[in-house]
C-alpha cells in the first residue's frame, strides 16, 4: 500500500491498542497518575471512565506494565459480561487459583480469601482490572463489592479497576449498587487529544513506524481538519490519518492536505456530516 510511498516500515495507526505506540498525552497521563495514587493509598474500588476510542484499554495496558514487580498481582477481565459466580471464576483463574469443584459462591469467596491472604501475608498486593465495565451485570457488580470487603486490620485484600464507558456512571446510579458507589474514592474520566497535542501524537505515532523524513507528513490544514473531524478521540484519530494517508498515496503526494481529511470523513460512518468545519482550512 503506502509504506514505501511514504518510508514507513509498519502502518502507524492502527487502532488496535499497542503498547509500543504509547504517547503520554495529557488525559492519560493524568489518568495513569490517579491509578498509580489509588493503589497506593489502598483504595478498593477506582473507576476510570471515557468515551469509546479515548484509549481505556490501553491505558489498562500501560497500567498494568507499571505494576510488573514482586510485590504485585495482576489480574485482567476483558469481558465481564458474566454472571456472578463466572466472574468469580474468571478472577480465581487470572489470579491462579483453581476453583473448579467449588460450586456455590460462598466456597468461591471462602476460597478467594484464602489465598488473598496468603498474598497478603507475602507482603503482596492484588489488583484486579476490569475493562468493559458498562457491562458488567448489576447483580456481578455486588459480587465485586463482596470482595472487595475481604480485607485486614491494615488494608484491603484486593483492589479493583473499573475501566468503562460513560454508560458504566449510569449503572452505578442504580440504587442496588449504591454501596459499591460509596467505595469508589478516586476516578478519572479520559478526554481525547487536546489541539496542541495533535501534532506531537502525529509524528510520534509516524516515527515509531519508522518515518524519517524532514517534511511534516500532515499540513497544518489537515491536523486542524483531524481534530475538528475526530474531536481529539484517539481512535478516530486513527482512522482518518490511515485514510487520508491512503488518499494522498493515490494522487501521488508525498504530504496528506485538507482534501485528503475531507475524502477520509466522507468514508467513515458518522462523520460524513461534519464536513463544514473543514470551510477555509489552508490547503
Amino acid at each position: 500500500m503506502y509504506l514505501q510511498h511514504f518510508g514507513l516500515t509498519e502502518f502507524p495507526f492502527g487502532i488496535t491498542p499497542d503498547t509500543s505506540y504509547v504517547f503520554s498525552a495529557t488525559a492519560h497521563q493524568e489518568a495513569l497518575n490517579t491509578l498509580l495514587v489509588a493503589i497506593d493509598s489502598g483504595e478498593g474500588f477506582v473507576k476510570i471512565s471515557g468515551e469509546i476510542g479515548t484509549g481505556k484499554t490501553l491505558l489498562c495496558r500501560r497500567f498494568l506494565a507499571s505494576l510488573h514487580d514482586e510485590a504485585a498481582v495482576t489480574a485482567y477481565i476483558p469481558n465481564p459480561q458474566l454472571e456472578p459466580r463466572m466472574l468469580l471464576l474468571a478472577v480465581a483463574e487470572e489470579l491462579g487459583i483453581s476453583l473448579d469443584k467449588y460450586d456455590y459462591q460462598f466456597h468461591l469467596i471462602k476460597i478467594l480469601n484464602e489465598k488473598l491472604l496468603e498474598y497478603a501475608d507475602a507482603g503482596k498486593r492484588v489488583i484486579v482490572c476490569i475493562d468493559e465495565a458498562q457491562a458488567i451485570p448489576l447483580e456481578s457488580l455486588e459480587a465485586l463489592r463482596l470482595l472487595s470487603n475481604l480485607e485486614t486490620e491494615k488494608r484491603k485484600l484486593m483492589q479493583i479497576v473499573l475501566f468503562g464507558q460513560p454508560e458504566l456512571d449510569v449503572k452505578l446510579e442504580d440504587p442496588s449498587v449504591r454501596q459499591l458507589r460509596q467505595r469508589i474514592s478516586f476516578s478519572y474520566r479520559l478526554s481525547g487529544l487536546r489541539r496542541g497535542e495533535l501534532d506531537h501524537y502525529l509524528n510520534h505515532r509516524l516515527r515509531v513506524a519508522g518515518f524519517r523524513g524532514h517534511e511534516s507528513l500532515f499540513s497544518k490544514g489537515a491536523v486542524r481538519g483531524l481534530h475538528k473531524a475526530s474531536s481529539g478521540t484517539p481512535r478516530l484519530v486513527n482512522i482518518l490519518a490511515h485514510k487520508a494517508l491512503l488518499a494522498a498515496f493515490g494522487q501521488g503526494k508525498h504530504q496528506v492536505k485538507s482534501r485528503h481529511v475531507v475524502n477520509a470523513a466522507r468514508d467513515t460512518e458518522g462523520l460524513a456530516r461534519r464536513l463544514s468545519w473543514l470551510d477555509g482550512l489552508p490547503r
